[in-house]
């Protein structure tokens, strides 16, 4: 059996395990070899495990949640430590909008669907404020910092080099810290059928995460270039964004799925979501009976 990995910028820890033979070697323990398939936008995840076209992927918090609204059976398998400084949502310094409660009836610009939609989410539901009706959620891009400079957006949630570049800019500053509001980790996921029938299969995906963040805790600098040849961003920024990072992978415990459920409920009450999800069907019928 070949696994085949899903890998996109979004994961770090993905895009680090492609680049090493961490996957080949722990697979090759259980008697499997690994395969990589790219692709662009992590959101489509759940997508691509239900169609077969990957056995494996990783996301940030939001897209699991969104996948089973969509009906996709999935299983999380690991999650990394809290990453409390992996992002932030950015105002302009001096500008009219000095808490959450000030963002009524402004545009935010964000990653939509990703886990900035998450923090947003998360933010305006702890200020009394709706995802659906309180704030116009634009996609942000590449021009997304300089309308927030420029007056014509109100906030953007900015992550990894962006998030240094812009500290370094200086004229802007952080409304809300992510750690404040959610644990935003990184979260692995797989189908049911390969998560119930090959445990074995699995636990060697895990090990071979856990080797690539010590990898990349061990080598920032590398890990650094490697990026900034694929993305955008300096080296400099890279590395400033990826030493903020914890790279330590985690068990799925009951923690982990409280904040996701708090999020598929914040999700459905916003209509982000047009089903209630209950985040524990997502767990190997092993693990729950472990448990």
């Amino acid at each position: 059996m070949t696994v085949t990995i899903g890998v996109h910028h979004s994961n770090p820890t993905l895009s680090h395990l492609s680049h090493l033979d961490f996957a080949a070697e722990e697979l090759a323990t259980v008697g499997e070899t690994a395969a990589f398939h790219p692709y662009t936008n992590g959101v489509r995840t759940g997508e691509l495990l239900s169609q077969g076209v990957i056995d494996f992927g990783g996301t940030g918090s939001t897209p699991p949640v969104t996948a089973q609204a969509a009906g996709h059976d999935l299983v999380y398998t690991a999650v990394s430590a809290p990453r409390p400084d992996h992002g932030a949502l950015l105002v302009a310094e001096g500008g009219p909008v000095r808490t959450v409660a000030d963002l009524k009836g402004a545009t935010v610009h964000l990653a939509i669907g990703s886990w900035q939609t998450h923090l947003i989410a998360k933010a305006l539901d702890d200020a009394g404020l709706s995802y659906a009706s309180d704030i116009t959620a634009v996609r942000s891009d590449a021009g997304s910092e300089q309308l927030l400079r420029e007056g014509e957006i109100a906030a953007w949630v900015a992550q990894g080099p962006q998030l240094a570049a812009a500290r370094r800019a200086g004229g802007l500053r952080v409304l809300v810290p992510t750690g404040e509001v959610i644990s935003d980790r990184s979260v692995f996921f797989t189908r049911r059928d390969l998560a119930e029938q090959r445990p074995d299969v699995v636990e060697a995906l895990t090990r071979a995460l856990a080797r690539a963040d010590a990898w990349a805790a061990e080598h920032t600098r590398e890990a650094a270039q490697l990026a900034a040849d694929h993305q955008l961003g300096t080296v400099d920024d890279w590395e400033e964004a990826l030493r903020a990072l914890p790279w330590r992978i985690e068990e799925v415990d009951a923690e982990f799925l409280a904040e996701q459920q708090e999020a598929a409920d914040i999700f459905v009450r916003t209509g982000f979501i047009d089903r209630p999800v209950t985040v524990a069907h997502a767990v190997a019928q092993s693990a729950a009976a472990k448990g």
